[in-house]
Order: structure tokens, then C-alpha cells, then sequence
């Protein structure tokens, strides 16, 4: 199921008062999203996406991101809770309903579809390409973080690639820097463009304090990976959305937004 989906369609339709005409329709830029994406789970992906969300609010414009499934939740002051959920809505600025950047918000820190078993849940596209689509009627940019690595499962037959597919944005990979990170990114670049997904560029995020041929292995990735390297965070001592920023330059991603003016 797609944004083009019949049943989708009836969403956006029923959500068409909040929804602006399409920029390409108003002579508008396109608005700047993404699905961030990594060679693995633990590697980087929030605190890229993150970054990306600071970057895009220093920028002036409203930001907000969305992560669809998120597995190791806990209830505090009655509602539950994820790190990386909560990391990305410090980032941004547009204030949504937790069901709507995280539908499906499961407390057993396993992966997805064990997590969802567990609480009898099905994990399935619509209700998050209805969230979405009602996000970016919010929004001037989303930002949209994978689970795991790019072919996680969430349910029988429908996994992390398939809802990347039917979301049908520009990926971002984080690649965490390690021994053997060559292959995975690679293969990973491979099943993106498999979907027929575009990478509009990479980061090198380093995960061991001093990695062997560090230089070395990010050159091999700048030779093979069609898409520019955004830039190389180092272990941060404080691990920030500011901090990371830093380190990465996002400005010649396709549709990223100009400075906005008094910001």
C-alpha cells in the first residue's frame, strides 16, 4: 500500500481542509523530507535525524519528526515514552500528537514484529502513511527515521524497505564506522535502489573510539556509495542534535530550504 492507495486517498482526502495545494502546483520550492535510513540498529540514525531537524529549525522554518515504530517504550506520567521518539520531538518545532509521529509505540526493546506479537499488535502502512501525510500538512519539512537497518521486519510480509517504498522519499543513510561497515553500507545502498529509492547522501558516524583506517574505509565509501557524504560526527563526549550538526552539511540536499528572513 502506497500514498497512492485508494484507502489512503479517502485519508487525504477526509485530512484536504488542513492540506495546502502541492508546491509544484504554486509555483512553490518542494518542501524538504526524508526517510533516514542505517546499516544497522545502534549506529547513529537519531542522532542524524536530529540533526537534521536542528539544522532545518535554525533555518526558520517548521520541522517536525516522525518515527513510525519505536520498540522500548515506557510509561511515564501516564503515557509511554522512547528515547529516540522524544529525542526527535526535542529537535523539531511543530507540536503533534504522539499517535501521530509514533503510531505504533511498543515497550519490549526487541525487534518490531517480536515487540508487536508480544502486545498483540499488527504493524501495517496505513495508519502510518495517514500520520504522515497529516504531519506534512503541518509541517514544512518531516523527517522520517527508519527502525534497525533497512529491511527490518514489522509484520508478516510488510517490512521497514516496503514502508520506505510506500513512503516514497529520499533516503538518507547513516553508516556506523566500524569493522565491516564497508559491505553493509554498500548492500544497503543496493536495497534502497532495489525499491527504486533514491540516497541523497550519507554520514559517517563513528562508533569506536579509535577505529583502525578510519580515513581509509570512509574513502572506500566516497568512491562506491552515488551520493554525497554530509559529513563525519565523531564519538561526541555529549551527544547532541546541536552537536551533531556541527559535523554535517545538509545544504545541497535537493529541496533543502533557504535561511528564512528575522530568524
Amino acid at each position: 500500500m502506497s500514498l497512492d492507495d485508494p484507502i489512503v486517498a479517502d485519508v487525504l482526502a477526509d485530512l484536504a481542509p488542513a492540506v495546502q495545494p502541492s508546491p509544484a502546483a504554486t509555483g512553490l520550492p518542494s518542501r524538504f523530507a526524508c526517510f533516514v535510513t542505517g546499516t544497522d540498529t545502534e549506529i547513529g540514525k537519531t542522532l542524524t535525524s536530529s540533526a537534521l531537524l536542528h539544522a532545518l529549525v535554525a533555518r526558520g522554518v517548521r520541522a517536525c519528526g516522525m518515527k513510525p515504530v519505536a520498540a522500548g517504550a515506557e510509561m511515564r506520567d501516564g503515557e509511554l515514552h522512547n528515547e529516540d521518539a522524544d529525542s526527535l520531538i526535542a529537535a523539531g518545532n511543530v507540536t503533534m500528537l504522539r499517535s501521530l509521529t509514533t503510531p505504533y509505540m511498543l515497550k519490549e526493546p526487541a525487534a518490531p514484529h517480536i515487540a508487536a506479537a508480544l502486545e498483540g499488535v499488527s504493524i501495517e502502512s496505513v495508519p502510518i502513511l495517514a500520520a504522515y501525510l497529516e504531519i506534512a500538512a503541518a509541517s514544512d519539512a518531516v523527517v522520517v527515521e527508519g527502525v534497525g537497518g533497512f529491511r527490518v521486519p514489522l509484520s508478516p510480509g510488510f517490512d521497514s524497505a516496503d514502508l520506505a517504498q510506500q513512503l516514497d522519499l529520499p533516503v538518507i543513510l547513516v553508516v556506523g564506522m566500524r569493522l565491516g561497515c564497508i559491505s553493509q553500507a554498500l548492500l544497503t545502498v543496493e536495497a534502497i535502489e532495489a525499491r527504486g529509492l533514491t540516497v541523497i547522501g550519507w554520514v559517517a558516524n563513528t562508533l569506536e573510539v579509535e577505529m583502525r583506517f578510519l580515513d581509509e574505509n570512509i574513502d572506500a565509501l566516497i568512491e562506491r556509495i552515488p551520493a554525497p557524504l554530509l559529513g563525519r560526527v565523531p564519538r561526541l563526549a555529549q551527544p547532541s542534535a546541536e552537536a551533531a550538526a556541527a559535523y554535517l552539511d545538509f545544504t545541497g540536499l535537493p529541496n533543502w530550504p533557504a535561511q528564512q528572513p528575522n530568524t
